[in-house]
């Protein structure tokens, strides 16, 4: 199946470009680029976060697969990343380790810091230098790093099921989730 009209790969370039400084703005905007709200939800005291990015998927989810179903995206185009179950959860766990002591993701730290926040920067640099710490160590840990292949793994194919019952079923946990954050956050 062919998309009904294919971008070139510059135009694809530029859209994303454009795209990235408005995702940046409106983190920045949202209150993502401060630290403390960032950490938040570690602490229990702010629940954006996960509001915000739990928000994202589902809106994600709900549209990809609902275009699909239209015949407007051939989901066969889209690269999902290659799962590899404990190396993602172990850098899953490194990955909130950086973040409780930063108090900045990878997109939030250049959102913090195109806000003149010079502890986004030394994230940034921190990012980057355990970028390449990793890529020195790479060749011993590589068998860890590409173990437990899954390939590309998602919910539906995980639990062999139709992609409307996740999303519904993702959609009601959010629902549920946020009106438990609501009320957490309002009782303190």
């Amino acid at each position: 199946m062919t998309a009904p009209f294919v971008f070139s790969q510059n135009v694809s370039l530029f859209i994303a470009v454009v795209l990235g400084f408005f995702f940046g703005l409106f983190l920045e905007r949202g209150g993502l680029g401060n630290p403390h709200k960032l950490t938040g939800v570690f602490y229990l005291t702010d629940f954006t976060v996960p509001k915000v990015m739990f928000s994202a998927i589902v809106v994600a989810g709900a549209g990809l697969y609902l275009m699909s179903d239209l015949k407007l995206l051939d989901m066969n185009r889209i690269w999902i990343v290659p799962t590899f179950f404990w190396p993602q959860i172990a850098g899953g766990a490194l990955f909130g380790v950086g973040f409780v002591l930063s108090g900045y993701c990878p997109g939030t730290a250049v959102a913090g810091f195109a806000s003149g926040r010079l502890d986004a920067l030394v994230t940034m640099v921190g990012i980057g230098a355990g970028s390449f710490v990793f890529a020195v160590l790479y060749p011993y840990v590589e068998n860890f790093y590409r173990s437990s292949a899954m390939e590309g793994a998602t919910l539906p194919k995980i639990l062999n099921m139709n992609h409307w019952f996740v999303i519904i079923f993702l959609i009601i946990f959010a629902i549920a989730m946020f009106y438990v954050m609501e009320k957490y956050e309002k009782k303190n």
